[in-house]
């Protein structure tokens, strides 16, 4: 390996990393958006808070299904030509859903929206163990769940004052084209590994010959390992609470009960991009430095959104503007960047050599999650019927408790997740 090669590695990867982290944005973009817009979509598409809690959760459920074949794809196919295509073909959902004139074309459009982001997130971190040492891997990490944070923040007051002022169909029309153009600059820019370029590797593991494993012993190691399944139910209950809430059912709340407008929901809702944002680089030194441990963050994490959804349940109407934001940078933190703790647990768990099976298996009880609470909370809010057009504080009263209940169950698991720190040590 010569200095001069070495650099080039260095250099050439923050573009990598960047490009990627921009598709990041639009995944999570794509995730939160229709919090801010489901009260337009309902009312354009004439639907009821079930078909709508559908429609969002249409998202998920490709997403889930497709994260252990995302594994495979990256394996053998190779993360670069798979991120392409599938953002084509979120581009594709992106523009349908934006066209869409009944409830069944948006949920076809939502369908492959959640299709094509879902490949993403597990080919950007298998390209980052390739481009990155393990020291640097947690830190690009924590970067990059950040950058979600930022698509996020433009799913709440920039997507208010654009679909104010153009629509939400266009809105979602015009990303659409922007999620084709970032396609094209990932094929152009992005590659799997420095060896691609007849550059080194910084990764440790690249020197090392590890031997092949086939996908369904990979698959059989992971999910016989006891530690796996804590980490799996907490990820399912502990996410699957942070997009019903700041994905879908946080903005009709806030306009609901608290009579706010779209722009200052999405204001509101914001805040869940800014404790993301902010959250999410802090993780790793959070578990490391200060707690010395990954299962104590997890279980902090949980014990506070215990809190914060007992909040929602039992108060559900009582609090202030302003405690409701600090709410929702609460979940941004302790619901949304606690993830990169979760993740990294999973790589010290198992070895290299089926770090993408574990992660794709993994990633797939988070959006799992997301698929089931979204429609559950909206068939319980059309249960207790509307005033109007807004659904009742007895209504957004039940729908809390069950997220309640669910940050219990998502408490209950970490307190049986694996320490996995001394191993690293």
């Amino acid at each position: 390996m010569t200095v001069k090669d070495l650099y080039k590695t260095l250099h050439y990867r923050r573009y990598i990393f960047w490009c990627l982290a921009v598709g990041y944005v639009l995944v999570f973009f794509h995730r939160l958006c229709p919090a801010v817009v489901a009260t337009d979509m309902m009312t354009d598409l004439q639907a009821g808070g079930t078909l709508i809690g559908f429609l969002s959760s249409a998202y998920f459920y490709p997403y889930a299904l497709m994260q252990l074949p995302t594994g495979l794809l990256s394996d053998s196919w190779g993360p670069r030509k798979t991120i392409t295509l599938f953002l084509c073909v979120a581009s594709i959902g992106s523009v349908l859903l934006g066209l869409a004139s009944s409830p069944s074309g948006a949920v076809v459009g939502r369908i492959l929206v959640g299709l094509g982001v879902s490949t993403l997130f597990v080919c950007t971190l298998k390209i980052l163990a390739e481009w990155y040492s393990v020291r640097e891997f947690i830190i690009m990490t924590g970067v990059l769940m950040a950058m979600g944070g930022v698509g996020s923040l433009a799913a709440a007051t920039p997507l208010a004052l654009v679909s104010t002022w153009i629509g939400w169909r266009l809105s979602f029309v015009l990303v659409g084209l922007v999620t084709a153009l970032l396609a094209a600059l990932i094929w152009r820019v992005v590659r799997d590994r420095p060896t691609d370029l007849g550059w080194p590797s910084p990764a440790e593991h690249a020197a090392l010959a590890e031997t092949h494993i086939g996908l369904s012993d990979s698959i059989r190691q992971v999910v016989t390992r006891p530690a796996f399944w804590p980490l799996a139910i907490w990820f399912f209950f502990k996410y699957g609470i942070f997009t019903s809430f700041a994905g879908l059912w946080g903005g009709p709340y806030l306009m609901h009960v608290y009579g706010v407008s779209k722009g200052r929901a999405g204001g509101i809702l914001s805040l869940v991009a800014v404790g993301m944002i902010i959250g999410s680089p802090l993780a790793g030194y959070l578990s490391t430095r200060v707690l010395q441990g990954r299962k104590p963050a997890l279980v902090l994490a949980s014990g506070v959104v215990v809190a914060i959804t007992a909040a929602l349940a039992f108060a559900t109407e009582n609090m202030s503007l302003g405690l409701l934001g600090v709410l929702c940078f609460g979940l941004g933190v302790f619901a949304s960047a606690i993830a990169v703790i979760g993740f990294t647990s999973a790589r010290e768990l198992f070895p290299a050599r089926i770090a993408g099976t574990s992660f794709g298996l993994l990633n797939l009880f988070p959006f799992a999650g997301g698929a089931v609470l979204q429609p559950l909370m909206g068939a319980i809010l059309e249960r207790h019927g509307k005033v109007g057009s807004a659904f009742t504080v007895a209504g957004y009263r039940e729908a809390f408790f069950v997220l309640f209940l669910s940050a219990l169950a998502a408490l209950i698991a970490s307190l049986f997740v694996q320490e996995t720190f001394e191993k690293r040590r």
